[in-house]
């Protein structure tokens, strides 16, 4: 019996550290109340950790397999605080580990003015 050789590490080039920032000018369409009547006019939760998830791929891009993407599958985060259509987020992701097919990012989203999210 012959052995297979040994497949090279796919994510090689990711390194603890690489960073990714993202940002977007919150409009009513990224708004809660853009999605359900009734609801205040503040920044989805669910609109913060898409762009985090961006800043996330943002940090790899370049550095991953041909024909390789970045998928989320598990998001630990807290939404600290609302804000008002017009502001800008900035998102900031940051790998913090890399185990198997695996990376794991710190993430941050700050409207300019505090930090309004946070997590991994």
């Amino acid at each position: 019996m012959t052995e297979m050789p040994e497949q090279a590490d796919p994510l090689k080039a990711i390194a603890v550290g690489m960073t990714g920032v993202l940002r977007e000018t919150v409009t009513f369409d990224l708004t809660v109340g853009g999605h359900v009547p009734g609801m205040p006019p503040v920044y989805a939760t669910p609109m913060m950790i898409m762009l985090m998830e961006k800043a996330s791929g943002a940090a790899i891009a370049g550095h991953l397999p041909p024909d390789w993407v970045t998928v989320g599958s598990e998001v630990d985060i807290r939404h600290l605080a609302p804000t008002p259509v017009g502001a800008t987020v900035t998102a900031t992701a940051r790998v913090l580990a890399v185990e198997g097919r695996s990376i794991l990012f710190a993430v941050e989203a700050h409207d300019g003015t505090r930090r309004i999210g946070e997590g991994r």
